[in-house]
């Protein structure tokens, strides 16, 4: 008998102890972060509009920042927007007519140019932007850069606006943990099993052990007119039973409670009704705007900052979406019109503007201090590392946890690009001196600077 009751504390131990290297794989899979990878821009569409037929000489990658910075808030590639699409025009016009129109199109027009004419009363006499600070070889950077995407089949346009790759790094963490779930519950479920089987043996055994002491044991057979409660309190009294039962349970309450604690603060996947919905898929997305273009604080400042609705103007104050709404103005702009007391009919604003309400998304705690332009400049970090796949968002909801643990893993993994970074200049002199041996002080280190004391 002792010798079943060490075998049965045994199966126990290691049950318990199986069970608690389970939960604990579980726990960690719930919370280890996803890799965030950040799809990088290649230099082939420099490469291929140089070999293209009648291609621009350009670069089409430096190009590609001037376009976004000052291009597309009026022009698309495929599409009219405030101006005309774009792709084609070095079929359609001149270089050197194209750089003079960029620079300044009403010089052009005042001139009497009757391509500048024509083109100036087909949009209804809308005054294109002047940008004479645009020097020649910038103006054939954005022709090569619109070249280069035009000449791109859409399908492979739209794969490369479909992002970074983080959305299938966060569906990933999802399956890992689910599997862990899974593996936990098998085993609970192996575990009660061999219990039980266990339990049965231990019992016949016991019975022949008593049986050849010449003691019978009498039990009352379990018969199909028993009730549940009479069946319950038969088992009620098997302790290994109850062990088991009260085991498993604490288990759960464990892992339910390490859990809820764990995610308490933890806002992943928050995506609050906002008052217009603004969709990041078509604007960052489907119409490549760049992010600072309404994110302007990103790179200067601790906040990104939201945009004014005067930025939403410099579009939609000509942009109304009327072909998809029976030539009525879309609603959701009609709530930009609103807020600013605005008249779309007589072009005038009114003198009683209200700001729009949005709902926070990414909230950090105050204890913590993050700095936009530190992670953007100095960094070099895209947005999608933190935000996703932000440009296949139609609605925006947090995607990354923005806990300490993912925070922290970051700045292990991540490499830092110090060459060419004025920021690191530094940092890498006082390396230097260490080398030397010479004294680094403070005063070296940054520690005369007014923020040091007086933040």
């Amino acid at each position: 008998m002792r010798s079943i009751s060490l075998v049965l504390k045994s199966v126990a131990k290691s049950f318990i102890l199986v069970s608690a290297l389970s939960f604990g794989i579980q726990a960690n899979a719930q919370n280890s972060p996803a890799g965030n990878p950040v799809a990088g821009e290649g230099t082939a569409g420099a490469a291929t509009a140089a070999a293209a037929s009648g291609a621009v000489k350009g670069d089409a990658n430096a190009g590609s920042a001037l376009f976004k910075q000052k291009c597309t808030s009026c022009h698309a590639l495929n599409r009219t927007v405030v101006g005309p699409a774009l792709k084609g025009i070095h079929e359609r016009r001149d270089e050197a007519w194209l750089i003079k129109w960029i620079k300044n199109s009403q010089a052009l027009v005042a001139s009497g140019d009757p391509t500048a004419v024509k083109v100036f009363n087909e949009f209804n006499k809308t005054v294109m932007t002047p940008f004479p600070e645009l020097s020649d070889d910038d103006i054939r950077n954005i022709l090569a850069y619109v070249q280069t995407e035009g000449d791109k089949p859409e399908a492979a346009a739209g794969a490369a606006a479909g992002g970074t790759g983080t959305g299938a790094a966060g569906s990933g963490q999802g399956e890992v943990s689910n599997f862990m779930l899974g593996g936990l519950i098998v085993v609970v479920i192996v575990a009660l099993l061999v219990i039980l089987v266990l339990n049965r043996v231990i019992k016949t055994l016991e019975r022949l052990l008593l049986q050849k002491q010449g003691i019978v044991i009498e039990e009352e057979p379990a018969t199909a007119s028993d009730s549940a409660a009479v069946r319950f309190r038969r088992l009620a009294k098997n302790k290994k039973f109850v062990f088991f039962a009260v085991l498993l349970l604490i288990i759960f309450l464990g892992s339910w409670g390490w859990t809820a604690m764990w995610n308490t603060g933890v806002h992943q996947g928050y995506q609050p009704t906002q008052p217009i919905k603004y969709s990041h898929q078509l604007h960052a997305g489907t119409l490549k705007i760049d992010c600072q273009y309404c994110h302007f604080g990103a790179y200067k400042s601790k906040n990104a900052s939201i945009p004014s609705l005067n930025v939403c103007m410099n579009c939609h104050n000509y942009v109304q979406a009327t072909e998809k709404y029976n030539g009525e103005i879309s609603p959701e702009i009609m709530k930009i019109y609103k807020a600013l007391d605005y008249d779309p009919q007589s072009k005038k604003y009114g003198s009683n503007p209200k700001p729009i309400q949005w709902v926070r998304i990414h909230n950090l705690q105050d204890f913590a201090y993050f700095n936009h332009s530190q992670h953007v400049s100095v960094g070099g970090i895209q947005c999608q590392q933190c935000h996703g796949p932000i440009q296949t968002m139609p609605e925006v909801y947090q995607f990354s946890p923005l806990t300490m643990k993912w925070c922290v893993n970051c700045h292990r993994q991540n490499d830092v690009n110090y060459k060419g970074n004025a920021y690191y200049d530094k940092i890498i002199a006082v390396h230097e001196q260490l080398k030397k041996g010479e004294k680094v002080t403070p005063a070296v280190l940054g520690g005369l600077e007014c923020g040091k004391c007086h933040y």
